[in-house]
């Protein structure tokens, strides 16, 4: 059985008709006032173009979902080397009242005892997701589990802390008896 041919593509037709949709849906991700968009829709398109040039589309798919997908990572990898700025330089608005630094320092607190109290697996996935911000599929290697798993896992744990700090809330707050 000889491999399946490679979709034909014209590029200039698919830059002409997608450009709209994926500025669209990057300026909807990053915010409508950032400039960054249309260097971003940039670099989709031009990723596109070298990766249909590279064979990668192999049409299994529309061109459009090809198109998708690339979009989405390339806005996620966009969002986290602006978070990853955003910590090295914080920048202070307003300086918070010591009543609200003092709130804010006992959530952190309940979160890192809520996370510690996790179980390893699930501690270890939210560590290299979150924290080390590595992608699922690098979280996946590390661990040796499928991407899929991965994710589950991600959700899960985010599940088990909600479901701890509720019930922190709930005990450091009871409801007042009506």
């Amino acid at each position: 059985m000889k491999p399946p041919p490679k979709a034909e593509v014209d590029l200039e037709a698919v830059v002409a008709k997608y450009r709209p949709v994926v500025g669209f849906k990057i300026r909807r991700a990053v915010g409508w006032d950032n400039p960054d968009w249309e260097d971003l829709t940039n670099e989709v398109l031009t990723q596109t173009i070298a990766a249909v040039r590279a064979g990668e589309f192999r049409g299994d798919s529309q061109i459009g979902t090809f198109i998708y997908t690339i979009a989405c990572r390339r806005i996620v990898d966009h969002i986290r080397g602006k978070s990853k700025i955003a910590r090295r330089f914080p920048v202070e608005n307003d300086p918070a009242s010591s009543q609200d630094r003092l709130e804010e320092h006992e959530r952190i607190r309940g979160l890192a005892a809520a996370v510690s109290a996790l179980p390893p697996k699930y501690r270890e996935v939210l560590d290299l997701y979150y924290y080390q911000e590595l992608s699922r599929e690098e979280t996946a290697l590390r661990l040796g589990l499928a991407p899929a798993r991965v994710s589950e896992r991600v959700h899960y744990a985010l599940k088990l802390l909600r479901n701890q700090m509720q019930r922190a809330a709930k005990s450091f707050f009871p409801p007042s008896p009506d």
